[in-house]
């Protein structure tokens, strides 16, 4: 038994890491391409956060959103149904990369078919997201009664999930209904935040898996 110790607690540690690195990343996409390209290329805040795939940050975009995708399919969770949905996420983020939005007033036929790919994706993505965040996450092993930071945990993860199951909701109402733009003040970019707020809350959850967030007592 003592002789497996070191094998199981490098294991534990490379999941903790795995899900910090996925995390770290999902928080930094949003501040990265918007922060790059106000600062390297005078370009203010785009409509979506797809929408900087046409900015001088496409690079950072596409790259972070593969990287995102690429442990997300390293990552294996307590059971097959986890396992399936990281390696869903993973088609979807790599997907979404590949059939980039249209860009505002693109009349083409077939650009338009593929930014409508891409929403599909970029939509299931996010909705993997929150079933991680309210219904993977919040378990707890049958065999073992919850602690007290596993249930503080758990809380996160319900905060995290019912705000982006929100912030998704209202950003589909955005773009399925443009007059709700409307609205808002011209310039805000509803949408952009709504994204960011969501993919934020995404990596709160995804660090607090980590435990770089609540960490159990030793």
């Amino acid at each position: 038994m003592t002789n497996g110790l070191p094998c199981q607690r490098s294991l534990v540690i490379g999941y903790l890491a795995l899900r910090k690195a996925i995390g770290i990343l999902g928080m930094a996409l949003p501040i990265a391409v918007s922060f790059g390209a106000w600062v390297y290329f005078g370009e203010k805040i785009q409509p979506t956060i797809s929408d900087y795939y046409y900015t001088g940050m496409r690079d950072v975009f596409v790259g972070t959103l593969w990287a995102i995708g690429f442990f997300l399919v390293s990552y294996k969770g307590y059971n097959c149904g986890e396992d399936l949905a990281g390696d869903l996420a993973c088609v979807f983020a790599v997907g979404a990369s590949l059939f980039p939005t249209a860009q505002e007033g693109e009349t083409s036929k077939s650009a338009i078919l593929i930014g409508h790919i891409h929403e599909v994706f970029a939509f299931l993505f996010f909705l993997t997201l929150i079933i991680f965040s309210l219904v993977f996450f919040t378990r707890t092993d049958n065999n073992q009664e919850p602690t007290g930071r596993k249930l503080h945990r758990n809380r996160v993860y319900k905060v995290c999930g019912y705000v982006m199951s929100i912030c998704l909701a209202l950003s589909v109402v955005c773009m399925v209904i443009p007059d709700v733009a409307t609205f808002v003040p011209k310039g805000l970019n509803p949408v952009f935040w709504l994204e960011t707020i969501t993919i934020e809350a995404f990596g709160i959850s995804w660090l607090t898996k980590g435990q770089a967030i609540l960490k159990d007592e030793a």
